[in-house]
């Protein structure tokens, strides 16, 4: 098993966060089968002020460009991408196009 953390930032608008935390309330069917299929097997979205952290845990297999290739070929995943993206925002120092980054682990106990 595999173990990755991810980070993203929502626009700083107190009503905008609160709608993105309902919609996660409720997720898509179709995007928790997308999720499942990729080889991740837990996954966690923690939130502070605007800030996300996302923890994956997946298979040994897991891909992110696998990942990214059956998202791409999935319109309920570019559907629900699009929507999230109304309340989501790049990090300053993301390259365009970048949305959720992978953090580097600096500590282990």
């Amino acid at each position: 098993m595999k173990r990755y953390c991810l980070t993203l930032d929502l626009k700083n608008d107190p009503q905008l966060i609160e709608e993105y935390k309902v919609h996660h309330e409720k997720v898509w069917p179709e995007i928790i089968e997308s999720i499942r299929v990729s080889g991740i097997l837990k996954m966690e979205i923690y939130l502070l002020s605007n800030r996300l952290c996302m923890i994956m845990e997946t298979e040994d297999h897991f891909s992110f460009d696998e990942k990214g290739r059956m998202d791409q070929a999935n319109p309920k995943v570019q559907a629900w991408e699009a929507l999230m993206w109304q309340y989501q925002q790049a990090l300053p120092f993301a390259q365009p196009g970048e949305k959720w980054m992978l953090m580097e682990r600096v500590f282990e106990l």
